[in-house]
């Protein structure tokens, strides 16, 4: 497989690896399993051997067209060429019974925004059992107060619960990488859970991360007033990063309470 660098690309083929990955997942027969870049498909052949149905998306066309030679004919495969970023995983959603199990070996340089996007789509998600960078996992499990506390930890904690699984070591992909990677398991909170002023979420967690330096009053300032942090049992002089997901949902229910109000 020729890699190409700006894509990130480190082709996993430790068998050992792959077959905890497919062991965590546990595919059976007649899911739909939505793959994020399966590469040369080194998990898409265990995954369509489990008799899931699969649905693999990959930005790069020359393995793209080496995963149509090698699958194309397979009853249960479908490739979708172009960026996960972009991709509509409702619409794949709709198209059939039950929500999607979500695996993938995310590149660094997307991770972040993918991971949003995962977020945001969270209502037609099962599971989601990711290869992430060692780094970026450590900020999506990370505990307020934590160096690695913000934005993409509190808005993971907010939408799903969490769990940390295994490392990977560089020399289980080809090229190694520099770094080591993190398989999580991702399951989606309850719909009502998740939807105590998740409209607001975003903004709220833009305005309070976008200058971590500045305590919750100034940081919040244009969104919700000092008196109203205190109504809602939060010192407007903490600064972002020593709030729970909790507290930061909180703020948020209140700020969509406001403005159904006007």
């Amino acid at each position: 497989m020729r890699r190409r660098p700006r894509l990130g690309q480190h082709f996993l083929h430790d068998p050992q690896i792959i077959g905890r990955i497919i062991a965590a997942l546990a595919p059976t027969p007649g899911q739909r399993v939505l793959e994020i870049g399966p590469g040369g498909g080194a998990l898409s052949a265990p995954l369509l051997d489990s008799g899931c149905e699969l649905h693999a998306v990959e930005l790069d066309r020359s393995l793209a067209q080496a995963l149509r030679e090698r699958f194309g004919d397979h009853p249960r495969f479908s490739l979708h060429c172009g960026d996960a970023l972009d991709f509509d995983l409702s619409a794949l959603a709709a198209s059939g019974a039950g929500r999607l199990r979500i695996i993938g070996n995310l590149p660094y340089q997307i991770s972040t925004p993918l991971l949003f996007r995962l977020f945001d789509c969270a209502d037609v998600i099962e599971d989601m059992h990711l290869m992430l960078q060692r780094e970026v996992a450590d900020r999506l499990c990370a505990d307020p107060g934590a160096r690695d506390y913000g934005r993409l930890s509190v808005a993971a904690h907010f939408q799903c619960r969490i769990e940390r699984l295994f490392t990977v070591a560089p020399g289980a992909f080809k090229p190694p990488p520099a770094v080591r990677s993190t398989v999580l398991r991702l399951r989606p909170c309850a719909a009502e859970q998740r939807a105590q002023g998740a409209g607001m979420m975003p903004a709220l967690l833009r305005a309070a991360f976008g200058q971590r330096r500045k305590t919750l009053g100034r940081a919040l300032a244009a969104l919700i007033s000092a008196e109203r942090l205190r109504g809602l049992d939060i010192d407007p002089k903490e600064r972002a990063e020593r709030l729970s997901p909790v507290q930061f949902a909180l703020i948020a229910t209140a700020l969509a309470d406001e403005g159904a109000a006007r």
